[in-house]
């Protein structure tokens, strides 16, 4: 698994299939409130055939947003608007991510509306901000899991194109 927050240390207790099945996530960091949400939708009976996991749903929250032509400005109106206005020291909670959507993200964290004069957004931040707009449009997460199930079919298409290793 790939990182994007700073660790204090590494394990390399992973066999060669695991290494190359974790590669495709990435990891992030996800405030506390809007963690908790994505852990009632992972609970929920709606959640089910298959289950999705912490990476799926956050992935799907990215995807959502982004399918807006406006998303970028919408995250950061909430960034600016709402998650500024909470504590710096807020707790945030280790998850992980699918590339595609990390690429999404990694895109606006280096975008001009991103850089000096703006105020400087972190991964974990940006991916908060995503969550907390899909809460905020469906509090009960249909829509999360609908776009959960179209990612899942996408990453299997995608890797049935992929050139034998």
């Amino acid at each position: 698994m790939f990182t994007a927050t700073p660790t204090t240390r590494q394990h390399n207790l992973t066999s060669s299939s695991e290494e190359s099945e974790a590669h495709g996530v990435i990891e992030t960091r996800l405030w506390l409130e809007e963690h908790d949400w994505l852990y009632r939708l992972l609970r929920s009976e709606d959640n089910v055939s298959p289950t999705f996991r912490f990476p799926d749903l956050i992935s799907a929250c990215v995807s959502l947003v982004f399918e807006h032509h406006d998303g970028p400005t919408r995250i950061f109106q909430f960034l600016g608007t709402e998650l500024v206005l909470r504590s710096p020291q807020t707790p945030r909670r280790r998850e992980s991510m699918w590339r595609p959507q990390y690429q999404l993200l990694l895109a606006l964290q280096r975008s001009p509306a991103n850089r000096h004069p703006n105020p400087k957004f972190q991964l974990d931040q940006l991916t908060t901000a995503c969550v907390a707009l899909c809460r905020t449009e469906n509090g009960l997460g249909a829509a999360v899991l609908r776009q959960a199930r179209r990612n899942m079919a996408e990453r299997s298409h995608r890797g049935r194109d992929a050139p034998a290793g």
